[in-house]
């Protein structure tokens, strides 16, 4: 299931605050600036630090190319 939109309209990265770039097929939002991923369990996205996963060079351009080839859903504030 995917995130409401009311949701990606308020979530952003708990480390630096800006935008993230959500992969519903991935269950995954993801921070470019920080290669940080967030995972999303049971449609909660996990949104704690400390949890995050830091992506590889290679996983963050296959990343970034999905989102500019559409596949991903920049989140924005208000």
């Amino acid at each position: 299931m995917a995130l409401e939109p009311a949701l990606l309209k308020i979530l952003v990265c708990p480390v630096d605050k800006g935008s993230l770039l959500y992969f519903d097929d991935e269950m995954a939002l993801y921070n470019p600036r920080l290669h940080r991923l967030y995972r999303i369990n049971g449609d909660v996205p996990v949104m704690l630090a400390h949890h995050a996963e830091t992506v590889s060079t290679e996983e963050h351009a296959r990343l970034v190319q999905r989102a500019s080839d559409g596949a991903a859903i920049q989140t924005t504030l208000g």
